[in-house]
């Protein structure tokens, strides 16, 4: 039996969770942001394809509709989420500085809340003016 077996637990080893308790959380959550995505984008498409040739004024009252704008407030959500995340795993593997490691996660963080509360404001903008 090798060695890294033996330092878990048999439930720890039938749960997958590792040392710090965490388990498979952040794969699963990649995962389903990554499923809830793919047609998410495909709505994204249609969307923008059917506002292709449209003028601004006929554009924003499409999106002021309440369908396409749900769809493009989960669009951007789940994409920034899924965003972050993706970063998040590249950070943790590629960084090995911990104080390095530690700003560029508090930037990934910090961009996504940004970028998500960017992309809202301006769905919410077109949605009700």
């Amino acid at each position: 039996m090798n060695q890294k077996a033996t330092l878990q637990t048999p439930r720890s080893r039938v749960k997958y969770l590792g040392s710090a308790k965490s388990g498979t959380h952040h794969v699963w959550m990649m995962r389903l942001t990554s499923f809830a995505l793919l047609p998410l984008t495909i709505a994204f498409i249609v969307v923008v394809l059917s506002l292709a040739g449209r003028d601004f004024q006929s554009a924003r009252i499409f999106l002021g509709s309440p369908f396409p704008s749900i769809l493009m407030l989960l669009f951007v959500g789940v994409g920034v989420y899924h965003m972050t995340l993706g970063m998040q795993v590249i950070i943790e593997d590629y960084i090995h500085v911990e104080r390095t490691k530690s700003l560029a996660l508090m930037a990934n963080i910090c961009f996504g809340l940004l970028m998500g509360a960017a992309l809202v404001y301006a769905v919410l903008r077109l949605s009700f003016t």
